[in-house]
């Protein structure tokens, strides 16, 4: 056996190990088949800073002028620290499904049920927003006429291609996302570039200046800059996608950890890049905020690249794809996840494997099957898709602090860290920072702000999540779905916990 082979058969039996140690055997129904750079693309893709920026940007800068492009760097800061804690965690805990085993085994079942439950909600609502939010960039491409209808076929279309490239496998799922990586990265660099050096037409000392926007906002400028920041917040979270397919990557504990950081270096980058470029290139920000210019991204790149749109539109929907395809594999973990502890109603027949494409198909179809229904009703609901598209982002943030939580948690009640990434005498500070940092971004998302479309509307994500929560918790007591399988759970402070 040669060198390189003697080191993969060593790493292949010590990962088997280790799931073995956590109550897993490894029956090789996943394969370990992406790589490091796999991993970093599948977590950037599900961040996408090309999707991210573009959803937000125009209703960013017109609530709080060019000093909300902060907002990127502060986010940036703030999901650094959960992105620690999550590697650390996960270089615990190497298992597929990411923030639902993470919090079994930190806190215990009713902890996991809950996060995996609100986590697998808010993932088909923001599968469902991404798709909807691609089918205005495949319209331009095509020239295809953008009505409703017409933007549901699309997103219907989207998700289509996203659901074959992950029932194709591990090695394609890896692939498609180092695509999508490549082309949001020329993306960013390309139009960040280009309208940096030719397309500016301010210095930096506009990201001082809000030119009057957002001064008679609810708590003054302070709140219309809050408001503003969600375009931070919506560009920041994905990492955990790294983590979601912890049994495909050899090596999990010391490579996913580090792919985490990775892929919020270069998406970072990427958004600070896009977010502040286009914002120099504004030429009227007042026009912007009243609303005369609603889509000033898209003015700015006809503008700029003027018979090569098309093609700028289409890296554009390559990201979009991208990033829909990464979200799906997320989803698709967590259901197997949750069905093969036995979680789920129908456990035996989601955690069903294809065993040729190792994928578990039956997962995977529900995680296309839920955002189809969700477009469909759009047709007939509008505020459907609002509500869960609304929910998506909240919904993640609230699965993320819950892991933050419950690792400080378990750091009081004792917990040893045993992985390969471990933050030592860091991890107390770092957790904290982090639990902080999240807890506020929820609040601020949550936060009612006048709509115009009365309280029912002003309050719409708050009722929201209220319904999304309370439905999970009634229906976890009622079915003590909490209870079924013998999974180990709370056992990261102390002996496993079998009902707790």
């Amino acid at each position: 056996m040669s060198e390189k082979n003697t080191v993969v058969a060593e790493h292949h039996d010590e990962d088997a190990a280790h799931l073995a140690s956590l109550g897993y055997s490894y029956d090789a129904k996943f394969k370990r088949d992406m790589t490091f750079w796999g991993n970093v693309s599948l977590g950037f893709t599900y961040l996408s800073p090309i999707a991210g920026v573009y959803s937000m940007f125009a209703i960013s800068l017109g609530t709080a002028g060019p000093p909300m492009a902060w907002a990127v760097v502060i986010a940036l800061i703030g999901q650094f620290f959960v992105a620690l804690v999550f590697g650390e965690v996960v270089s615990n805990y190497p298992v597929s499904g990411g923030v639902y085993p993470w919090s079994r085994r930190l806190w215990g079942r009713k902890w996991a049920w809950m996060n995996g439950w609100i986590y697998v909600v808010a993932l088909v609502g923001t599968i469902a927003a991404v798709s909807y939010g691609a089918a205005p960039f495949v319209s331009a491409v095509f020239g295809a006429e953008a009505t409703t209808p017409a933007m549901v076929l699309i997103a219907l279309g989207t998700l289509v291609i996203a659901t074959l490239l992950n029932f194709s496998g591990t090695k394609v799922l890896s692939w498609a996302a180092l695509v999508g990586l490549i082309a949001e990265m020329i993306g960013a660099l390309v139009i960040g570039g280009y309208l940096l050096i030719f397309g500016r037409q301010w210095d930096f000392s506009i990201f001082f200046d809000n030119f009057g926007i957002g001064l008679d906002a609810p708590g003054g400028y302070l709140g219309a800059f809050a408001a503003a920041a969600l375009i931070g917040m919506y560009a920041y979270y994905g990492f955990e996608a790294n983590g979601d397919v912890a049994e495909e990557i050899k090596n999990p504990s010391y490579v996913v950890p580090r792919a985490m950081r990775v892929t919020l270096y270069i998406g970072g980058f990427a958004t600070i890049l896009l977010t502040f470029s286009l914002t120099m290139a504004v030429p009227n920000f007042l026009a912007v905020a009243d609303g005369t210019v609603a889509d000033p991204i898209a003015v700015l790149l006809k503008e700029a690249f003027g018979p090569v749109y098309p093609v700028a539109m289409m890296v554009i929907v390559i990201a979009f794809i991208s990033c829909l395809t990464s979200l799906q594999a997320a989803a698709t973990r967590l259901i197997y996840s949750m069905s093969r502890d036995h979680f789920l109603p129908a456990s035996n027949f989601l955690s069903k494997f294809n065993e040729k494409r190792a994928v578990p198909t039956r997962s995977l179809a529900m995680a296309a099957l839920f955002p189809a229904i969700i477009l469909v009703l759009s047709l007939f609901l509008e505020d459907a898709l609002t509500a869960m598209v609304s929910f998506g982002t909240v919904g993640i943030y609230i699965g993320f602090q819950m892991v933050v939580f419950a690792a400080l948690r378990a750091r009081i009640l004792g917990w040893k860290p045993a992985g390969k990434f471990r933050l030592g005498a860091w991890a107390y500070l770092v957790n904290i920072i982090a639990l902080i940092w999240g807890v506020a971004a929820v609040t601020n998302i949550l936060w009612p702000r006048p709509t115009g479309g009365g309280w029912a509307e002003d309050y719409l994500l708050i009722i929201t999540t209220v319904c999304v929560v309370g439905f999970g918790w009634i229906y976890m007591l009622v079915s003590k779905a909490h209870t079924k399988g013998d999974a180990p759970a709370g056992d990261a402070s102390g002996p496993i916990k079998v009902v707790a």
